[in-house]
């Protein structure tokens, strides 16, 4: 039976119209019959239709689920980024416990971030090509992040040259900020070992960590408060380190305290 001018009026006092669909219908069916309303009545659909929308676009951001970053273990990885041993494993892989030191002669374990998010990276004080770039970004999140409690460890892979004074004389001439970006040397073998079975950082050669053995990766690695792999980002890229710096502020408000 059609809708009466009467019958769309006692709808709209009643408020009998509660979706969208039920608007659009009316406002359709209104246009087909060329029924005229008095500038009342379209006020009042006006104003229902508004609620609508304003109802749907706050529902939309309010059930919207927070973005949330993945947490990394090595089975989800590529394989030449995993030693062996580590390829099957699914479920809680944490960054294994660490004692090296910095370029002040502090000695930095993983006490010396807990409760923190950080970064991890691997350079060499010589590097000609890439840790000149990898060096600049660092800077930059530094800078950004400075007011935050964040952390960057930068290791040596090359930890005979890079002594404590030289470390502490390339970290003046990086601007690198004490307590905020340690730059960690110490046993070559512990230092691979964290890079290939902790942070995953470079495609695993089966090297041992002797003299022969050396690395070189431009990867930054984003740790959680619970020592778990968040993200991984090239560290030559301002892009990518865009993205890291927004990233982090996604996982902060995973750890409010």
């Amino acid at each position: 039976m059609p809708l009466s001018r009467r019958g769309i009026n006692f709808c709209i006092r009643r408020g009998n119209i509660s979706a969208g669909n039920d608007i659009l219908r009316i406002t359709f069916l209104l246009c087909s019959m060329k029924v005229k309303l008095s500038p009342t009545d379209w006020i009042r659909l006006g104003i229902l239709a508004s609620v609508f929308i304003v109802g749907i676009t706050a529902s939309y951001y309010i059930l919207k689920p927070p973005p949330k970053l993945p947490i990394y273990n090595p089975s989800e990885l590529d394989r030449r980024l995993v030693s062996e041993e580590l390829q099957r494993v699914g479920i809680n892989h944490k960054v294994l416990p660490f004692k090296l030191v910095n370029q002040f002669g502090d000695t930095i374990t993983e006490a010396n971030v807990e409760g923190k998010i950080y970064i991890a990276d691997f350079f060499f004080t010589v590097c000609p090509d890439i840790c000149k770039d990898m060096a600049v970004q660092k800077r930059r999140i530094q800078e950004e992040l400075m007011e935050e409690d964040f952390t960057i460890l930068s290791h040596s892979v090359t930890p005979v040259m890079d002594s404590v004074p030289v470390m502490k004389a390339y970290g003046e001439l990086q601007g690198a900020v004490e307590g905020k970006w340690h730059l960690l040397t110490g046993d070559k073998k512990h230092i691979y070992d964290l890079a290939r079975k902790s942070y995953f950082a470079i495609f695993d050669g089966g090297g041992k960590g002797d003299e022969a053995d050396f690395i070189h990766t431009e990867n930054f690695i984003l740790v959680d408060p619970d020592k778990r792999i968040r993200g991984f980002y090239d560290g030559t890229s301002a892009e990518d380190v865009d993205r890291l710096i927004e990233d982090y502020f996604i996982l902060k408000k995973e750890y409010p305290y």
